[in-house]
């Protein structure tokens, strides 16, 4: 037995047994287990252990954290406790057994948008682009757009629907396809059922309330008909769709034989998925959508339309994650014939405005975030144009507190519009310039509840974000003393430190980028300090290297990810690329040293490639934490600035 056997039986008794451990699997500084009872776990125990730094439960897993001697900790473990470990990708799967329902829908919705989301945001440009150019009346008197005084606009305003519709319309397609791949089967198959949501040979979606029941057009199969009705924009019908056709797939995959597989399996799950799709699971959700619309109706009119206004506020931006939103067009269309206005229009507005105010917030916690800007900034501003996808699927749902605090924001927004009777002329664009559309008596107080959907949702977001510690503002440099001499944002490189720093060592940049303080980093270990001080540097090259002298003693074969270093003048170091990217075991990592090497400052140590790790939805930004301070004393971080590998000097100690 290891030195960490004691410790081993310990842990087994505290985790409730070897029959309440369903799989267990370490990464570089925890075990990980999936528990069959989490509640049989005594967590405070476990936390009590020397041995062990602390316990968190994230995505289904129970994690305890060991540190760098994680290795022969899980070793000793799987010995005492009699079980076969298994690899990080299993406990994954395993794990899912101890999501809810709502867990496993949302994990799913964000793996089918993660690959999407770069055409939603350009799509998102688009469109909110040609809103400003064909429905904002600002010229001769507020009768024409731009597109009606110009040509040019107004062919600008046509070229420009050739991406939008691509990118919207068309969605089902990229919905469709990104279902096959996250679950592994055909994608061109994928592709072709969603192109058969969306053919020109089917009534297009947004045409279905204006067109006679009579005038649809149908399959006539005789002894039945189907409506030919496509489903542009439609994200419910084209997931349900797409995982029909997986789940075909792979059953007809299991009982076909090789020899034939390659015809009968793409055939049979392909035309039945499509059959299912227009014959069943198309026509349910437009069932779903049409039970809303009159729910909807119902609420606008009624005695309690205070109330509704508020549930409306709350629910409206959930259902432009399903597409059903689009079924709102037919009862603004009914409220204008009846009432020479709606009133529910103005709702949607202001939903839409309080999700840009949310992804606001996160504009403002994310300010130094340069990589985060990349995408808050278009999906603010198309969200402000009327566009939200971008906002929701690219940065709210990513986050969801923000999602959720937008959701509050219009809630608050609904009930002071519906309570005075705030009325729309006509449909126009849901964002800030909606106001445009609003009858010009009920401006003002349209202006009121614009801003109150502005403040809440901004408001929120900033507090919970904070208090999440996702503000990258003016904290760049709280771990560095004042007598350090150090200037936030001077961008300061090259190794240069003030002398009021005194005659102490120091360890240089691992990587060229901008460091960051551990607080930034947003992973649970490690930006509470549970692993040790230390910083991180959100990479702009792809090779890791010692930032002092000294020997290699920890590795991870398996994924290479993370190394261990112990310095020679005994600080004990653990460089890990990435957050969660043991999961994608050892694809794009590679060891350039071996366990026990003697390494020197600038020594290469692990080359990455960034590209796999973003597609495989993962931070790239790399960790040094100190896990053993040795003898050293007074150690002291410095961040804030950007650094220069080999050069900048990242931590002084004495």
């Amino acid at each position: 037995m290891g030195k960490y056997a004691e410790d081993a039986r310990e842990l087994l008794e505290l985790i409730g047994g070897k029959e309440n451990i369903g799989a267990v699997s370490h990464c570089m500084t925890r075990m990980r287990f999936v528990l069959n009872d989490p509640g049989k776990a005594d967590v405070a125990g476990i936390e009590g252990m020397k041995a062990v730094k602390g316990s968190f439960t994230q995505s289904g897993q129970f994690q305890v954290i060991i540190g760098n001697g994680v290795a022969d900790f899980y070793n000793d473990f799987v010995a005492v406790a009699g079980v076969e470990g298994v690899s990080k990708d299993a406990v994954k799967q395993a794990a899912k057994k101890n999501q809810n329902v709502l867990q496993r829908a949302i994990t799913a919705i964000a793996e089918i948008f993660a690959p999407l989301i770069p055409a939603i945001i350009v799509g998102g440009l688009i469109l909110g682009f040609r809103n400003c150019i064909d429905s904002l009346y600002l010229f001769e008197n507020g009768t024409k757009t731009l597109a009606e005084m110009s040509q040019f606009w107004a062919g600008m305003d046509s070229f420009l629907w050739l991406i939008g519709e691509a990118v919207f319309h068309m969605l089902p397609v990229g919905i469709c396809w990104s279902v096959t791949k996250k679950m592994g089967t055909t994608q061109i198959l994928g592709i072709i059922l969603g192109l058969t949501l969306v053919s020109g040979q089917l009534l297009n979606a947004y045409s279905v309330a204006t067109t006679a029941a009579d005038s649809i057009p149908f399959w006539d199969f005789g002894a039945f008909r189907i409506n030919m009705i496509g489903y542009q924009a439609q994200v419910l019908p084209a997931i349900l769709a797409a995982f029909t056709l997986c789940y075909l797939e792979k059953f007809f995959r299991k009982i076909t034989p090789q020899v034939i597989s390659m015809v009968v399996v793409p055939f049979c799950s392909l035309l039945l998925s499509v059959v299912a799709a227009h014959f069943i699971l198309g026509p349910i959700g437009w069932k779903i959508g049409s039970a809303i619309s009159s729910v909807v109706y119902a609420g606008i009119t009624g005695s309690f339309k205070v109330v509704f206004g508020a549930v409306f506020g709350f629910v409206y931006a959930p259902l432009v994650i399903t597409g059903l939103h689009h079924m709102t067009n037919a009862i603004d269309l009914q409220l204008i014939a009846d009432y020479e206005g709606t009133m529910l229009w103005p709702m949607i507005a202001l939903s839409n405005i309080a999700q840009g105010s949310a992804v606001l917030g996160m504009i403002w916690l994310q300010k130094k975030d340069a990589r985060a800007q990349e995408v808050n900034v278009p999906a603010c501003i198309s969200c402000y144009l009327g566009v939200t996808e971008p906002a929701i699927f690219g940065v709210n749902l990513k986050h969801m507190f923000p999602f959720i605090c937008g959701m509050i924001g219009s809630a608050c927004a609904g009930v002071v519009c519906v309570a005075a009777g705030v009325t729309a002329n006509a449909i126009g664009v849901g964002g800030l310039p909606g106001i445009l559309s609003i009858k010009p008596v009920f401006m003002p107080m349209f202006a009121v509840c614009m801003a109150i959907a502005v403040a809440v949702p901004f408001l929120l977001t900033a507090v919970v974000g904070k208090k999440k510690g996702l503000v990258t503002g003016n904290r760049a440099m709280e771990r560095v003393p004042e007598e350090s001499g150090s200037q936030e944002g001077s961008g300061v490189s090259g190794g240069s430190r003030d002398e009021n720093m005194g005659k102490g060592e120091a360890f240089r940049a691992f990587l060229d980028g901008m460091v960051i303080p551990l607080k930034e980093v947003g992973d649970g270990v490690f930006s509470e300090g549970i692993m040790g001080e230390g910083l991180a540097v959100r990479p702009e090259n792809d090779t890791v290297t010692s930032p002092g002298a000294g020997t290699v003693i920890v590795m991870m074969e398996d994924s290479r990810h993370a190394v261990g270093l112990l310095m020679d003048n005994g600080i004990q170091l653990l460089i890990h690329v990435g957050i969660d990217t043991v999961d994608m075991k050892g694809d794009g990592f590679t060891y350039l040293v071996k366990q026990g090497e003697r390494v020197s400052a600038g020594s290469p140590l692990i080359r990455f490639d960034r590209e796999k790790i973003k597609k495989a939805g993962h931070p790239d930004v790399t960790v040094c934490v100190v896990t053993d301070a040795g003898e050293a004393e007074n150690i002291r971080m410095l961040t804030g600035m950007r650094g220069t590998a080999n050069e900048t000097e990242i931590m002084v100690f004495e």
